[in-house]
């Protein structure tokens, strides 16, 4: 009895310590909020209105940054510091209406907001389904009514068009998607008192068209993209499509979701439902034929990249390279180079003009293609290829485990770190698993994986461009080929085009009619190894842009290495 009084005791104060702990805890957390401001504040004197706003507003935005940005239970703001400051900067006044009415630069706004997607956005970021009940709640009230009167209702309309704004100008300017290791913007914040000048701009009657014009990349690619997307818009269809995982184990699943999205387009009618094997592969080849795709009836990659291949897809990845236009530098190089990996193309720009324009094979996605900045500084004539570690790894050791001849066979050799060819049989490869301590080479001629030409640049990756022994590739559609390195079918032109630039073989007068040229010209003609260094050296870009502006419409192309899916599952999740 003694026991079990004590034990009551014990776990009855327990229990009001825990008590005693939560009331704590709660009241620590409370203390940092401040009290939710009034939903419902009604004035009856329009004239007051204005005056009644601006002592709301500063108790919604204090509310709001004690809460996350969190302004009531179902708006948050993006900006909330940002708003914050902006009101306080401009005394706290409404910005947006002015005695029951809105002002000429808030229909703007929101017209702006309404046809946001023009500049690769999205409405719904910006407040656009609240301020468009507001709009409407006001534009059926009469004066005399509550809504008109309700000055907490206007408070939150002023804030939220604020907040939209602030929001429009960070991702007009820089963009939504995170800068990178390859980021050649300065500036990667805006600043309060830049958002304050803009703001002052629109609040003073300059065009808000004008504004964010003057905000954007003035790269001519993005502007063709750009001009593109009014194009795509008239047509686009949004209707938000099933998306069909692909690959997967899990083949009923793939099935119901193919029969559900052939069902959406009208491929499969409501007395198809459950079709069977034939029904289904019927579909199948009318969607493949309509595509301009292979005619099987099969449910292959292909087939299902274009089911999943929407215009609300398409129009993410223009709003992904839109953004990517926004981590270039402000103003690009006067020549340059310029990779662009799904389009498998090169150009060389000087000024506005593309001087060369090449295919070129890029990566397999297994071994990519990197994203990088660097110039051209050397070229080679007839040059050896040193395999990398990362090929010797996957593909040359296993064959030296079955067959020492293996390396004869491909025309490579073996060769110690004093650089002494060594016989692959005197060697037991059985013992290697992540690397061997020899370097493997292909000796310069026409049978050399680089070609007759290659072009170094500083690279962390061991990739150049250069010529290749395969330069059929070059006819096919997809070139993702490689092994990370990138193959150039106009090899020649860029060649000579960067002699004739390099500044120090420019000033070099002929001797005896002879030019840097033509000794160029003669090493490749006697198949020699020469290095010719460019002391010009022209900036290189390789990038991953899934589409581009051309002739006012949109070309796309394959996500070869799933990089604008990651970043739509990262920055457009249920977009």
């Amino acid at each position: 009895m003694y026991n079990t009084t004590i034990y009551f005791s014990i776990a009855r104060k327990s229990l009001l310590s825990f008590a005693c702990l939560i009331t704590l805890t709660v009241f620590v957390l409370s203390c940092g909020r401040k009290k939710k401001p009034v939903t419902t504040e009604i004035v009856s004197v329009p004239e007051k209105m204005d005056e009644t706003v601006e002592k709301i507003i500063p108790k919604l935005t204090a509310y709001a940054l004690s809460d996350s940005g969190r302004m009531d239970d179902s708006i948050l703001l993006n900006q909330a510091e940002v708003v914050s400051f902006l009101y306080k900067e401009l005394s706290n006044n409404p910005l947006w209406s002015q005695k029951q009415k809105w002002l000429t630069h808030t229909d703007s706004l929101f017209a702006f907001i309404s046809n946001s997607k023009l500049f690769g956005l999205f409405p719904q970021d910006y407040h656009f389904t609240h301020l468009e009940t507001l709009r409407t709640r006001f534009a059926n009230d009469s004066l005399e009514k509550a809504d008109r009167k309700d000055a907490a209702l206007w408070a939150r309309a002023d804030i939220l068009f604020t907040d939209a704004l602030t929001q429009l100008i960070k991702d007009i300017r820089l963009g939504r998607i995170s800068r990178d290791s390859v980021t050649l913007r300065k500036d990667s914040i805006i600043t309060n008192e830049f958002y304050a000048e803009k703001f002052r701009a629109v609040l003073s009657g300059n065009p808000l068209r004008i504004v964010m014009n003057a905000l954007e990349p003035q790269h001519k690619g993005y502007h063709e993209l750009k001009a593109g997307l009014m194009y795509f818009l008239d047509s686009a269809d949004f209707t938000a499509y099933t998306n069909i995982n692909y690959p997967t184990k899990d083949s009923l699943n793939l099935r119901t979701a193919v029969v559900k999205r052939l069902f959406e387009s009208a491929y499969l009618d409501s007395s198809m439902l459950y079709p069977d094997s034939i029904q289904l592969a019927r579909a199948l080849k009318k969607y493949q034929n309509e595509k301009g795709l292979t005619v099987d009836g099969k449910l292959g990659a292909q087939t299902i990249r274009e089911l999943n291949n929407t215009d609300r897809e398409k129009f993410i990845r223009i709003a992904i390279t839109l953004d990517r236009f926004k981590l270039l530098p402000e103003k690009m190089p006067e020549k340059y180079i310029w990779v662009n990996i799904p389009a498998y193309n090169l150009v060389l720009v000087n000024g506005d003009s593309v001087i060369i324009a090449s295919r070129v094979v890029v990566g397999k996605p297994k071994t990519r293609t990197p994203v990088l900045n660097s110039a051209v500084s050397e070229m080679i004539t007839y040059p050896q290829w040193t395999i990398p570690t990362s090929i010797i790894i996957k593909e040359i050791l296993p064959g030296l485990k079955a067959d020492p001849g293996y390396l004869a066979k491909k025309g490579y050799g073996l060769f110690n770190n004093e650089g002494e060819e060594i016989d692959p049989y005197t060697v037991d490869w059985s013992k290697y698993k992540k690397g061997i301590p020899y370097r493997i080479v292909q000796g310069s001629g026409d049978e050399n994986a680089l070609g007759i030409m290659k072009f170094n640049f500083s690279n962390k990756y061991s990739v150049y461009l250069h010529d290749t022994n395969q330069r059929y590739y070059f006819s096919r559609a997809a070139r993702a080929l490689s092994h990370g390195c990138v193959r150039v079918q106009e090899w020649e032109k860029m060649t000579f085009y960067l002699l004739r630039n390099d500044s120090i073989n420019a000033k070099m007068k002929k001797t005896n009619n002879y030019t840097p040229s033509d000794s160029v010209m003669k090493w490749l003609a006697i198949k020699e190894k020469h290095s010719i260094p460019v002391r010009n050296r022209v900036p290189l870009f390789i990038r991953y842009f899934t589409c581009e502006g051309k002739n006012g419409k949109i070309i796309f192309y394959e996500d070869i290495y799933d990089e604008d899916k990651k970043l739509k599952e990262q920055y457009f999740h249920g977009k």
